[in-house]
């Protein structure tokens, strides 16, 4: 089953969307699955130093 998704709204700064976009296209993705993709990265990178 696949997850739902939900649709936000975020401001970020133009050298930032410029700089996902280039790196979205150059990994052959969209830009929201790539920044999708850097986000669960984060999380779980996140959790991992997380004490337990």
């Amino acid at each position: 089953m696949r997850l739902l998704k939900s649709n936000v709204s975020i401001t970020l700064d133009s050298d930032v969307i410029e700089k996902i976009k280039a790196l979205a296209e150059y990994d052959d993705r969209s830009f929201s699955q790539y920044i999708n993709r850097i986000l669960k990265d984060h999380i779980k990178e996140k959790s991992e130093k997380k004490p337990k």
